[in-house]
């Protein structure tokens, strides 16, 4: 599955009816809520049936596509589902009871109320909202994806405007000539990762360079009176600026992810709990700001699409074990050396990555290879790479951003 999103480009009567049709997802999806908590025993299916139910009952809700109050019958069961997998799991903390949605965001159709333009450069909604035509503008080509390899399709409003996605089936795999190489990632917030030879990539810190600017923003939302349009358009703004960021954040772990995959046949990197992490109020922000999630995120990715190994490791005494000899070396957050008695002395976060990677090793258990047999039987010995790896790609704009 792959998703390719465009740029709507419309009128303020189409803008309006999809804010319109967006509100009536929402009342769908708390509606259904509702009957839940009230109705012991309710399944996914009976939810998919009450939101018929609220059709006959709300004209409003009757104007909206079959299959999109379905899709909002579903965003209320996902909910559910994730509660019950957490209290069965015995996640520690809150365990994420439904709450009724206050700001929702989007609009779902499946594969009907919807249709291309013969060019398909614009899509056509049938249903009685009143969107109807929206041009889209984006880089990708849907000529080449026949109507029914689209399973979703996805109206998102965000600050800079509306945005329409396809959610298309089709075999994003590629194969890659080995490189013979294993590397291990130890991220961090001076460094965004060490890996296991010593090399460093920096940290971008996206939010701390513009948080002047979010401050300046937020300061005229402030000055501008409740309900007016000065402070819709000042809230606009910041929201703009918030999105610029996020957008940053996410292409740079992107690319950072795609180079490393593809330089590499296994990529060992640290099991964090990043919500954990982030309960730390001195770090949080720092730690939100980084954006390890979304490189895990996008590592695992591209490790399917390429045919990689990914390996996600226990990462308690990565930093205070000593990779030549196993010793415990205690160490603050503040000494950024790592200096043992047997005379092994390197970077903190570059002896965290070495020890990553063989823990990583020593689990999946590789030859010089770095292939596994499912078939095979026996023991198999763990070979650690020494310093004639390939060097990595140095450029992200050497790596195509995309999927």
């Amino acid at each position: 599955m792959i998703i390719l999103e465009f740029k709507a480009k419309g009128n303020k009567h189409q803008y309006s009816a999809i804010d319109e049709a967006i509100r009536t997802v929402k009342f769908i999806r708390n509606s259904c809520l509702r009957y839940w908590m009230d109705n012991k025993g309710v399944s996914k299916f009976d939810l998919n049936k009450y939101s018929a139910v609220l059709a006959k009952n709300f004209p409003f809700a009757n104007e909206l596509n079959s299959t999109a109050r379905q899709s909002s019958a579903e965003r209320a069961w996902s909910s559910i589902v994730r509660f019950f997998d957490n209290c069965n799991k015995k996640v520690p903390g809150k365990k994420g009871f439904p709450k009724f949605q206050k700001n929702c965001r989007s609009v779902e159709y499946k594969q009907s109320g919807w249709k291309f333009s013969p060019d398909k450069k614009s899509i056509i909604f049938s249903d009685k909202k009143g969107i109807g035509k929206l041009k889209l503008k984006g880089t990708w080509d849907l000529w080449r994806f026949d109507n029914k390899q689209i399973k979703r399709v996805r109206i998102v409003r965000r600050a800079d405007g509306y945005y329409v996605q396809f959610c298309v089936s089709v075999d994003i795999k590629e194969d890659l000539e080995p490189t013979g190489t294993a590397i291990g990632l130890d991220v961090g917030l001076k460094d965004f990762y060490t890996d296991s030879t010593g090399r460093t990539e920096p940290n971008p810190r996206f939010y701390r360079t513009e948080e002047k600017r979010l401050k300046f923003y937020q300061r005229r939302v402030y000055r501008k009176k409740k309900g007016s349009s000065n402070r819709r358009k000042a809230v606009n703004k910041l929201g703009r600026h918030h999105l610029k960021i996020s957008r940053q954040r996410e292409e740079h772990a992107k690319r950072l992810a795609r180079c490393v995959i593809r330089s590499n046949d296994l990529v060992a990197y640290e099991d964090l709990r990043v919500k954990n992490l982030a309960k730390n109020h001195c770090l949080a922000k720092s730690i939100n700001d980084a954006g390890w999630y979304q490189f895990r995120k996008w590592m695992e990715h591209f490790g399917t699409k390429f045919g990689k190994v990914t390996v996600a490791v226990n990462p308690a005494y990565t930093s205070q074990n000593c990779s030549d000899c196993g010793e415990v070396v205690k160490k603050s957050l503040s000494t950024r050396t790592h200096a043992c008695k047997c005379g092994c002395q390197l970077d903190r976060d570059h002896n965290a990555a070495i020890n990553i990677l063989k823990r990583a090793l020593s689990t999946v258990g590789h030859t010089g290879t770095w292939i596994i047999d499912p078939n095979a039987s026996g023991d198999l010995t763990s070979t650690v790479l020494g310093s004639g790896q390939v060097q990595q790609v140095g450029s992200l704009s050497e790596e195509s951003p995309s999927l």
